[in-house]
């Protein structure tokens, strides 16, 4: 046996049905208090003292910031292909090595 029960309501409908206290009054009152709040501390703020806010070191916290960028860009330089040093020293001698061999 199945049974089936649809139910047309709102929202609002439901909630005064099954008892739950209406919240809606009490979000907007602190959304709106939120809102005032950051308008307040917005219009109080002047340009230098966000800055300041947001960049608590100024130029000294972009230079650390430059500087870990560098920090993790370096072990990936490391880690591509480079000619052995062998290579790069050896290859002139060996070569006037072999021309002054060959003469």
């Amino acid at each position: 046996m199945k049974i089936t029960i649809d139910v047309d309501c709102t929202p609002d409908e439901a909630r005064r049905f099954l008892g739950l206290p209406d919240v809606a009054p009490m979000q907007q009152a602190m959304m709106d208090e939120i809102q005032r709040r950051t308008t307040e501390t917005l219009r109080s703020m002047e340009p230098d003292q966000l800055l300041k806010t947001w960049l608590p070191l100024g130029l000294q916290g972009w230079e650390q910031m430059q500087k870990a960028f560098w920090r993790q860009a370096q072990p990936q330089r490391s880690s591509q292909p480079q000619p052995p040093k062998g290579d790069q020293g050896g290859a002139g001698g060996e070569a006037g090595g072999e021309g002054g061999g060959g003469d």
